[in-house]
């Protein structure tokens, strides 16, 4: 169940850049920017996977997830610019 909800919170989180890409970060709807979006949906994914990692016997462990995060970063020292600009 919890990587169904996560699959479904990293959705959102892809809606949420596309809606940002579309119309700027800026740009409300119901009164919430887009920035404000897109930070709700990344503390969503950052719950889900804590819970993955702490609730779950799915055996993920803190120190897994960072080993990814440290080989994801040297690689995005390759191919973005020096400034680690992603927009």
């Amino acid at each position: 169940k919890v990587m169904a909800v996560l699959q479904e919170e990293c959705a959102e989180v892809i809606q949420a850049v596309s809606k940002i890409y579309r119309f700027g970060l800026d740009n409300s709807w119901e009164g919430v920017t887009n920035k404000q979006s897109l930070v709700t949906e990344i503390g969503d994914v950052l719950a889900l996977i804590d819970i993955l990692v702490t609730e779950t016997d799915i055996n993920i462990s803190e120190t897994d997830i960072q080993n990814a995060i440290d080989k994801k970063k040297e690689k995005l020292k390759i191919f973005l610019p020096a400034e680690s600009e992603l927009s």
